[in-house]
């Protein structure tokens, strides 16, 4: 299984914003073929921190994922809110394994 940790700080007056958009990516990201999860954290701490944990059957599944017309709204619309640039952690998983 192929697994990515996407962590992001938005603006704190884009919390809301963000949190809408990431709604709706999820829930076009949950329906792709190659999905088993698209989890959406944020921390208790600090409301402007973000993790998304992406998992793909793959990895050509979970590159097909940014070429998806969802993805690409998505990243469009949160850029201008971002405080830093996102980062995305390559993993691999290992349990739940994959059939």
């Amino acid at each position: 299984m192929h697994v990515t940790l996407v962590h992001v700080v938005v603006k704190p007056e884009a919390v809301d914003a963000f949190i809408a958009a990431t709604r709706a990516n999820h829930e076009a990201s949950v329906r792709e073929p190659g999905n088993r999860r698209f989890d959406v954290l944020q921390s208790p701490d600090d409301p402007a921190r973000f993790v998304l944990y992406e998992a793909y059957a793959s990895a050509a599944e979970a590159a097909a994922h940014k070429q998806t017309p969802h993805y690409a709204v998505w990243r469009d619309t949160v850029a201008p809110m971002m405080a830093a640039p996102r980062e995305g952690v390559p993993m691999r998983g290992l349990f739940p394994s994959t059939p």
